[in-house]
């Protein structure tokens, strides 16, 4: 089983703005995506609809190793 692990920044700026989210949200869109594609600077984006949002889809980046954790945000834009 993977250990997922956060950035600082994560954990002190990500969190702060948006203490609503819970990490094992952030577990669940690594595990369940329904689509992820590679970003800048060697970083994946992740999605999957959270019950807890209300069916909204939750946006994961991870860094290079798709373990490490880095933003999460709700991403009213995202379609499946």
């Amino acid at each position: 089983m993977p250990e997922y692990k956060y950035t600082d920044y994560f954990e002190k700026e990500v969190l702060r703005k948006r203490p609503y989210l819970k990490k094992e949200w952030f577990v669940y869109v690594l595990k369940n995506s329904i689509r992820s594609e590679p970003q800048e600077q060697n970083r994946y984006r992740f999605w999957a609809a959270i019950p807890d949002l209300d069916g909204r889809y939750l946006g994961v980046v991870t860094l290079e190793d798709k373990l490490t954790i880095h933003n999460a945000f709700p991403d009213r834009e995202f379609t499946s």
